[in-house]
């Protein structure tokens, strides 16, 4: 019984969609709780209700989503608009190779890949979507956070921290980012120095490249934002980092996230959310919750 959901954990590559800060829309009761900008779009509109896709796939760099719109699910002629969240937070900068610097995407490759994959999208989705590109994130916040904390392995006799599982995994070549989990600083800031070229390509993406079916927009990554609103509600920085992989972000970082940037973009671009939908009520009334989700 204790592997009866391995299947299912699989086929999520051991992910959560189902609680995620985009797409999440099932209750959490894993270290946090659960929060998306699906779960907004459709108490905003309950139309949108189901309207849900997660595209993503662990380790996407811009080089392989340049592939992903192909499964997209939208009929172009007789669906309505999408919104899409280009995202892959650290996956071009972040590779297990002893060169790690010389793996990383550069902003010429960042660039072509991306208006690659946007075009692919062009051609998908109906006229009037709307495109976010969210930047990378400064993945030094992951060693200044946690480097000489006990990681759960080593909680009870005191004897594995963070900056040794990052070694270890180093030393076996199979660390997910050989950039930032490192105790070498130099390293570390370089590779922020890339991430932050790479989110400069994105936003210029944003503001030059024009589509047919759907206007694009940019935005940081909010992590400097969930680490001030979290700090704010009591919390510590070290609890917004996944605590079994020391790398991604914990459900509550998710959770947080999404509130920050569906204000952003409830402030700055509003018309891609869409109106509130003034029969919610009656379309709760009527079709109820279609047996959930």
């Amino acid at each position: 019984k204790s592997f009866a959901n391995l299947p299912m954990a699989f086929s999520d590559e051991l992910d959560w969609p189902q609680f995620s800060e985009i797409t999440g829309f099932l209750n959490s009761t894993i270290g946090g709780w659960t929060d998306s900008l699906y779960l907004r779009l459709r108490k905003r509109n309950r139309c949108n209700h189901r309207d849900l896709q997660n595209l993503s796939q662990n380790g996407s760099s811009c080089n392989i989503v340049v592939y992903l719109p192909f499964s997209l699910a939208r009929n172009q002629q007789l669906d309505n608009p999408a919104i899409v969240i280009y995202a892959t937070i650290g996956n071009d900068v972040c590779n297990g190779n002893r060169d790690t610097l010389a793996h990383m995407t550069t902003p010429k490759e960042m660039f072509s890949n991306v208006v690659q994959a946007l075009q692919h999208l062009d051609s998908l989705l109906p006229n009037g979507s709307h495109v976010i590109l969210t930047g990378l994130v400064d993945g030094r916040f992951l060693w200044d956070n946690l480097h000489d904390r006990y990681h759960p392995l080593g909680q009870l006799n005191k004897d594995i921290t963070y900056s040794q599982l990052y070694s270890f995994l180093d030393c076996l070549q199979v660390s997910p980012c050989s950039g930032w989990m490192t105790s070498n600083e130099t390293l570390r800031n370089l590779t922020s120095e890339r991430a932050l070229q790479l989110s400069n390509v994105l936003e210029e993406i944003a503001r030059s490249e024009k589509f047919t079916n759907f206007d694009v927009f940019y935005m940081d990554f909010p992590l400097k934002q969930t680490a001030e609103k979290w700090k704010e509600m009591g919390g510590e920085l070290w609890q917004l980092i996944e605590p079994v992989d020391g790398f991604h972000p914990s459900q509550i970082a998710a959770a947080l996230g999404t509130g920050i940037t569906w204000q952003k973009v409830l402030d700055e671009w509003p018309q891609v959310l869409g109106k509130e939908n003034p029969f919610n009520e009656q379309i709760e009334a009527i079709f109820k919750d279609q047996g959930g989700h």
